[in-house]
């Protein structure tokens, strides 16, 4: 989550409080008047002083940033809107500082388990990354597309278990009347911001609208409230709805200068922050470079790869005419084929919603993972305002939502002209179609983030690595094809196995295309070859991913570095392992380490077959 905003709360104050007191296990420890406990009840203190800090933590973060609370399922937060100042940029940057100190000393304590030391170090290193941000990537200046109320209000409206619809409104009207002041306060933030980041906010803030003009009305009238109630909420909705309107026609203003004089920060990070983001938000064992070096020599591999089930394919598709000489015409000339076997524009979000149960069947019956069927996926069209990042995506409940709704969303075709429906289509064929809904739903992403938050450690739920998240969606992927997902007869299928390999190209171009964006200055024109003509990408699909590239920074690199990582950590364990190797084992233990970076869950697993 980008934004984080919020304020100090009686929830602040009482961990104030907590650190002056001395945790619960100290105050006990001290009235026992024990110098030296046994080990057993040192290591009892120890975790309770542990959990106490861990909760104390929690509680001053939601006070602190009420959106990323919402996020986690404490849906009552959403009724707080700071507005994002100045004075409250220095509140979290006092914050940051002062949480780092003090779990500097919790980690100091004796008696940490090597989970709980994890906890710790991912708490540091989120800590560090804002402070990090607020000082010094600052893009609350230039990135406008920060700025959007949406979400929390969408959360509300659309959460009947969490409360009966009347006092789901109480919190609504109490967020509205924050909404103006939010903007103003947004607007004045904004410095030379990023001509794309700007397009993207109008954009997104624009689907917002909905929210404000049919939404909430409708909510308003549903609940049947007061006239008086009733009549003094739609005010508050009005001037909220003015003030989205009024952000939208200053960026529009912002724009058109910046179009007739060429001003505006430019998209790209350069070197320095861009390495910097990626150990903040990557947490890989390796830098940003050594990533870069990797996929290219992965580039090559998959290349290879390709052109042999090209060959394997041209005599059956193309029978009287001669293989091109060039490699990758070949492989295109194939793949071009292939893909005009696809689904009709119409009936393309059903076509995902048919395929869901297979998978989930398929992932049982050949004991991969375990799965919940109380916890059932909805497809849906990708709500408005989250629209002009990714084409499809998850949204899961957070922690504290138990029973919430995981929501698989995809972006409908509607958006585009035949010609580009098509070309979106040939991209998402019968055979890489599959892929996606594997990478997204089962058993990728949607499957990953339950077990997460069934993880005993809400750290590593709460604060998860996107690219152990990311990289556990893509490792799915290899996990259905092994096992024999895709095969015809029970015989590999040439044609699933040159879409996976694109598919695998496409997570290693966005390592490359990541990269060499944002620190290697790659024009427009670099790469929509390196993206069409070297990965195999239809036109459309192209344009997206450089449109991503440029509104995103890292995120695209999570994918290769999470893969690659689970992968080797599986074949280090096999070979440790031997015969007792068990495959759902494996999943099912590295999934219990909620979303952990996967070199802080390499080192448990590792540790743990040690000790076997």
């Amino acid at each position: 989550m980008k934004r984080h905003p919020s304020s100090h709360s009686k929830a602040a104050a009482a961990a104030l409080l907590i650190l002056a007191l001395g945790s619960p296990a100290q105050s006990a420890l001290a009235l026992e008047g024990q110098a030296q406990p046994p080990a057993a009840a040192q290591a009892k203190a120890a975790a309770m002083n542990f959990d106490a800090e861990v909760d104390a933590f929690l509680a001053a973060y939601w006070a602190m940033f009420p959106d990323a609370a919402v996020a986690a399922g404490r849906y009552a937060e959403a009724a707080r809107l700071p507005a994002p100042t100045e004075a409250r940029r220095q509140q979290q940057l006092k914050f940051a500082e002062q949480w780092l100190t003090r779990l500097a000393r919790v980690a100091a304590a004796p008696g940490l388990t090597p989970a709980q030391a994890g906890d710790l170090l991912l708490l540091d290193n989120h800590l560090r990354a804002l402070r990090w941000s607020l000082t010094e990537l600052r893009s609350e200046r230039w990135d406008a597309s920060e700025y959007n109320v949406a979400d929390p209000f969408a959360q509300l409206l659309n959460k009947p278990d969490f409360a009966p619809l009347p006092k789901r409104l109480q919190l609504i009207d109490q967020r509205l009347r924050q909404v103006p002041a939010y903007y103003k306060a947004a607007l004045a933030n904004l410095h030379e911001p990023s001509p794309v980041h700007l397009r993207l906010a109008i954009e997104q803030n624009s689907g917002a609208l909905s929210l404000f003009r049919e939404d909430i009305p409708k909510a308003i009238k549903e609940a049947a409230l007061k006239p008086a109630a009733a009549a003094e909420m739609a005010g508050h909705n009005a001037k909220a709805q003015r003030a989205v309107e009024a952000y939208i026609a200053a960026l529009e203003q912002i724009e058109k200068k910046q179009q007739a004089d060429g001003s505006g920060r430019s998209f790209r990070l350069g070197k320095a922050l861009f390495e910097q983001k990626f150990d903040y938000e990557i947490q890989a064992s390796v830098d940003a470079p050594t990533l870069f070096q990797r996929a290219l020599a992965e580039k090559e591999t998959l290349l290879q790869r390709m052109s042999g089930y090209a060959d394997e394919l041209w005599p059956q598709l193309f029978a009287n005419e001669a293989v091109p000489a060039d490699r990758l015409d070949k492989i295109a000339r194939v793949i071009d084929k292939l893909s005009s076997r696809h689904v009709a524009p119409e009936r393309f979000v059903e076509d995902i919603k048919a395929q869901i149960p297979a998978l989930e069947k398929w992932v049982v019956e050949h004991d991969l993972l375990t799965l919940d069927p109380s916890r059932p996926l909805v497809v849906r069209e990708t709500p408005s305002y989250m629209r002009g990042v990714a084409g499809a995506s998850i949204s899961a409940p957070g922690l504290m939502d138990p029973k919430g709704v995981t929501y698989y969303n995809v972006d409908p075709l509607d958006k585009y002209t035949p010609e580009q429906a098509e070309s979106f289509l040939r991209e998402y064929n019968h055979w890489v179609l599959q892929v996606l809904n594997i990478h997204e739903a089962v058993p990728g992403h949607y499957v990953q983030l339950l077990y997460s938050n069934k993880s005993p450690s809400k750290v590593k739920a709460l604060f998860g690595n996107g690219a152990m998240v990311e990289g556990w969606a893509v490792y799915a992927e290899r996990m259905m094809m092994e096992s024999g997902w895709g095969s015809v007869n029970g015989k590999p299928s040439a044609e699933m196995g040159l879409m996976y390999a694109k598919w695998n190209l496409r997570v290693v171009s966005n390592a490359i295309l990541d990269y060499s964006v944002h620190v290697l200055g790659m024009s427009e024109a670099e790469a929509m070859n390196l993206l069409q003509r070297e990965a195999f990408q239809s036109n459309t699909e192209a344009a997206e991913k450089w449109h991503r590239a440029q509104v995103s920074s890292t995120q695209l690199s999570s994918y290769f570095t999470g893969f690659s990582e689970i992968l080797a950590l599986r074949e280090q364990l096999k070979a440790k392992q031997g015969k007792d190797f068990k495959l759902k084992a494996f999943h099912e233990e590295f999934l219990s380490h909620g979303s952990a970076p996967v070199r802080m869950v390499q080192r448990l697993m590792l540790e743990k077959a040690q000790k076997q």
